[in-house]
């Protein structure tokens, strides 16, 4: 689950990272109240304030998401603006407003789940404020990969060292500790990434007027593992429903287990490894599965008439395969679901389906009276699917 800029430097912020004040405006007056506050700050170097769409989607400031106003009216005018954008598809409904930063020098810092090795992996840069994928592509070496402790997280002389690989300078004390403080907030809230572009030197005053240099989080991207949500409950409410699919969100709602991939043969299964030998046995037949669906244990009629509806939204389905090893579901139950997800097909979709298990005489004499086309193993399930397929593309 993506979150916004401004939730994800709060999420910052509870672990003690050094974040610029923000606030959050849904209206131009909103924006216009946040402006004064931060003009009349004596500590605003550049006496002007930042305007941020909060949509989450790149190119903000491409797509005039992003400007700078002086005064008061003119911040009010640049909302009005911004909150009447919609960014690549995206309506912007809020905007983040806060001083703008006088800054000395840029880089780039993330904490990713490196599936590769199990583990959490830093990747830095001297090179921030621009996309990380094209320094990768332009100067590889200016990039630096790090990876944490499993046991030991980021000890203080590692983070020492990573902060002096990626070349923070005299920043380095403040580097090391903001490192410390992504991977805090990585496990603090099972996120997939954490992400501060820029992470930049700006240059403030002291109360004596002084100049002074400080290292800071300008920017925040996070995404937080769904499947851990459960554990954090209040985070759920952070989702921009503007942002999700609508096939996630009718997923969830059911409890459904749904990933969209780029096949013609829709599969509809009950539990995970079920799922993946199906869409293997798919693949070997010729075939190529439109999704992984797994509508879990205990699935009722109106759960699998839910996961047809989702199936059948994609264009590309030539033909569908069910494949439901009862034991906590009932197969009875899964028959009826797709007998009721039939007669609201809106599209006719050949359909094969093997139901073994509990209740799996009962499913058949179901599935019989409403003359479905059934298998009795999986493999003639897969080559019977992959021929339907091929037979309505034809």
């Amino acid at each position: 689950m993506k979150i916004h800029e401004a939730d994800a430097k709060s999420l910052l912020v509870a672990q003690g990272l050094p974040v610029p004040a923000w606030e959050v405006a849904r209206t131009p007056t909103q924006a216009r109240a946040a402006a004064v506050r931060f003009l009349a700050d004596p500590d605003n170097a550049t006496r002007k304030v930042v305007i941020k769409a909060q949509v989450l989607v790149g190119g903000r400031g491409k797509a005039g998401g992003v400007k700078l106003a002086a005064t008061a009216d003119e911040a009010e005018d640049v909302a009005s603006e911004i909150l009447a954008l919609e960014i690549k598809g995206l309506p912007v409904r809020r905007v983040l407003v806060g001083p703008a930063a006088e800054i000395v020098k840029e880089y780039y810092l993330s904490v990713v789940l490196d599936r590769a090795t199990k583990r959490l992996m830093f990747i830095g840069s001297a090179e921030g404020g621009v996309e990380i994928e094209q320094v990768a592509v332009d100067n590889p070496d200016a990039i630096v990969y790090e990876h944490a402790d499993p046991l030991l997280g980021l000890p203080d002389y590692a983070a020492r060292e990573l902060a002096f690989k990626i070349g923070f300078g005299a920043h380095w004390k403040a580097g090391a500790a903001i490192a410390k403080g992504l991977l805090r907030t990585m496990l603090a809230y099972d996120a997939d990434l954490v992400e501060i572009n820029p992470l930049a030197v700006i240059s403030e005053h002291n109360a004596d007027g002084t100049p002074v240099e400080r290292l800071v989080c300008l920017d925040a991207k996070i995404t937080l593992d769904d499947s851990a949500l459960p554990r954090h409950p209040d985070l759920e409410a952070l989702r921009d429903m503007d942002a999700e699919d609508p096939t996630d969100v009718e997923a969830r709602r059911y409890d459904l287990t749904f990933i969209k991939l780029e096949g013609d043969i829709g599969c509809m299964v009950n539990g995970a490894g079920l799922a993946m030998t199906t869409m293997d046995l798919v693949n070997r037949a010729g075939g190529q599965p439109a999704n992984f669906l797994d509508i879990g244990g205990g699935a009722k009629a109106d759960r699998v008439a839910a996961a047809m509806r989702l199936i059948l939204e994609d264009p590309n389905v030539k033909a569908i395969l069910v494949n439901i090893f009862g034991g906590i579901t009932r197969g009875d139950e899964v028959a009826k679901g797709l007998i009721e997800a039939r007669a609201q097909q809106v599209r006719d979709v050949p359909m094969v389906v093997r139901i073994v298990g509990t209740n799996a005489t009962e499913a058949a004499e179901l599935l019989e009276a409403a003359r479905f086309v059934t298998a009795s193993s999986l493999d003639e399930a897969a080559a019977k699917a992959v021929a339907a397929a091929k037979g309505a593309a034809a």
